[in-house]
C-alpha cells in the first residue's frame, strides 16, 4: 500500500501543508495507520483506495487546523527580571509527587477513563463503547476525576 500510494499521497499532503515536511510526514503516517486499521473496509481497486487515502489525509489536516484554532494563543515567556530566581526543581518534584498521589487515590473507573481519553487519545464515544458505559457516564467520570486531581494538587 505504501509502495503503491506513498509518493502521490506525500506529494498531495506536502502541497496542502505548504511545504511543511514534519506535518506532511505525520499526516501520511497517520493516514497509513488508519488504512491498516480499516483493511476490512479499504477499497481494493487502485482508484478507490487512492481516493480513500487522499480523503483521510485531507480530513486529518482539516482536523489539525480546527484543533489549532480552538486552542488559546500561547503566551510569551516571562522576562528574566520578572521570573523567580529559584530553579524550580524542588517545586516541580513536589508537584509531580502530589499529582502521582492524587492519581493513585482516584477510583479505578476514573483512572481508566482518564487513561483512555488523555493518554490513548480516544474519543468519549469510543471510550464509552470500550468500557461498556453510557457517554454521559464517561463525561461525568472525566469531570469528577479532573476536579479531584485539581483539588488534590492545589491543596
Amino acid at each position: 500500500m505504501l509502495a503503491e500510494h506513498g509518493t502521490p499521497l506525500t506529494r498531495f499532503v506536502y502541497g496542502l501543508t505548504r511545504g511543511h515536511r514534519q506535518t506532511t510526514e505525520d499526516v501520511v503516517q497517520e493516514t497509513m495507520v488508519r488504512a491498516w486499521r480499516n483493511l476490512d473496509t479499504f477499497p481494493s481497486d487502485e482508484n478507490g483506495s487512492r481516493r480513500w487515502l487522499f480523503t483521510v489525509a485531507r480530513r486529518l489536516l482539516i482536523d489539525e487546523v480546527r484543533k489549532r484554532q480552538a486552542r488559546p494563543a500561547e503566551v510569551a515567556p516571562l522576562e528574566n527580571d520578572l521570573a523567580g530566581t529559584g530553579d524550580g526543581t524542588a517545586s516541580a518534584a513536589l508537584a509531580n509527587h502530589a499529582l502521582r498521589e492524587a492519581v493513585a487515590n482516584l477510583s479505578e473507573a476514573h483512572r481508566d477513563v482518564l487513561r483512555e481519553v488523555f493518554f490513548e487519545n480516544r474519543t468519549i464515544p469510543d471510550v464509552a463503547v470500550r468500557l461498556g458505559v453510557p457517554v454521559g457516564t464517561v463525561r461525568s467520570r472525566i469531570h469528577y476525576a479532573l476536579r479531584s486531581l485539581r483539588e488534590a494538587v492545589l491543596a
